[in-house]
């Protein structure tokens, strides 16, 4: 969106949940202000190996501050930027925000119209006090059952829980937002990773209990509602997921590839294909073996038949589409690019402004409040900023 002032975000995030709500609010035109800890800073900046890159991803268009919370004067710098802000953003460990005395009860007194977002592993309840990570709640709220195999469960290929949580965090500032204009008042507003990760698996709980409490294999192993919702090899070597979820889908399928059961009627339903399968896939896989994939692609898309073509995340830096929803950012000296949030309005400009350096307007910030440069450098040498 397109603001005239920017509200000022504080962000107090690690790793991924936290960053997240605060990236996705800056593409949405806030003015998110990363307070990190003098010296080091978010965790992620010193990631290597398959997370290296992560700080860049989540903190572009970002500014950051250092801050020791831990000193009078430090939560006193805080206390004064909390006064002219709008929204606090926090993923700290159950408890830190109130043994640093920043919690929402002392923030909220400060500045009324306050919104206090808090990004926990666990909603209010018996578990509450309980630190997580993205996959011990994968494991315990059942995503990692579902998503892996009999008696060998699986985290999912991205830190899916922690960006939903963020999303969902977002979501509620959003609408504390609307309510503020009504009622001139913040709010707090708590999120948990498994809540959230409970939520995703709402549709498999609830299905569980339809079905009589018959227990659910791994959705890998259950399969799923559709008979041809599977990969299948080109004469190339590509795989293609290929979905038909209607009958009609179907006959144009059946036609389009000539299978000699178009006109079979014990192929005529999803239901009776699906219990056919097991010489229905088979069929299927030596037709679209003898084609290449770039032909597959062409009949599948002009007739409106979904299809997938398995690809690595790396490989959309080349994909022609994916490649549109990229932009270029600068980190640790080298020119990367990363995706944006998957909003498209005419409102909505993305911020491409690269992930800030430890600290970089942390002089800037201090000056905005009055402090002078001989305040800041009596900061610097107590270990404040």
């Amino acid at each position: 969106m397109v603001l005239e002032i920017k509200p000022i975000v504080l962000e107090l995030g690690q790793i991924v949940a936290g960053p997240t709500a605060g990236l996705i609010l800056a593409d949405l035109g806030f003015n998110v202000i990363k307070i990190e800890q003098p010296g080091r800073g978010d965790i992620a900046r010193y990631f290597t190996g398959p997370s290296e890159g992560n700080f860049a991803f989540f903190n572009r268009g970002k500014r950051s501050m250092t801050l020791n919370l831990k000193t009078e004067e430090g939560r006193e710098i805080f206390l004064k930027l909390v006064e002219r802000s709008d929204i606090i953003i926090e993923n700290m460990g159950y408890g830190t925000m109130e043994r640093l005395g920043v919690g929402y009860s002392v923030l909220s007194k400060i500045n009324p119209r306050i919104i206090y977002l808090s990004i926990k592993g666990y909603g209010s309840g018996p578990y509450e006090d309980r630190n997580a990570l993205d996959y011990p709640i994968e494991v315990e709220s059942g995503v990692a059952y579902m998503n892996g195999l009999s008696n060998k469960p699986m985290r999912l290929g991205a830190s899916i829980i922690d960006i939903a949580a963020a999303m969902f965090g977002v979501i509620g500032v959003l609408h504390a937002l609307l309510e503020r204009e009504r009622t001139g008042k913040g709010t707090f507003i708590k999120v948990g990773l498994f809540e959230t990760a409970m939520f995703l698996m709402g549709q498999h709980i609830a299905a569980y209990q339809a079905r009589g409490f018959v227990p659910l294999k791994p959705m890998n192993e259950e399969g799923f509602a559709w008979a041809i919702y599977d990969f299948f090899e080109t004469a190339d070597g590509k795989r293609i997921f290929i979905a038909i979820t209607t009958d009609a889908q179907w006959h144009k399928f059946c036609e389009l590839f000539k299978l000699p059961i178009c006109e079979s009627p014990e192929y005529s339903t999803n239901e009776a294909r699906y219990q056919r399968r097991s010489e229905l896939i088979p069929m299927i896989a030596e037709t679209i073996r003898r084609l290449r994939s770039d032909e597959l692609i062409r009949m599948l898309r002009q007739n409106g038949i979904s299809y997938a073509v398995l690809n690595t995340p790396w490989d959309l830096l080349n994909d022609p589409h994916a490649s549109k929803k990229l932009i270029s950012i600068n980190y640790n000296q080298k020119q990367i690019k990363v995706p944006v949030t998957p909003l498209e309005s005419d409102t909505i400009r993305y911020n491409d402004a690269d992930p800030p350096e430890l600290g970089d307007s942390t002089e800037i910030i201090l000056k905005e409040l009055g402090y002078s440069k001989e305040d800041i450098d009596r900061l610097i040498i107590k270990g404040v900023i």
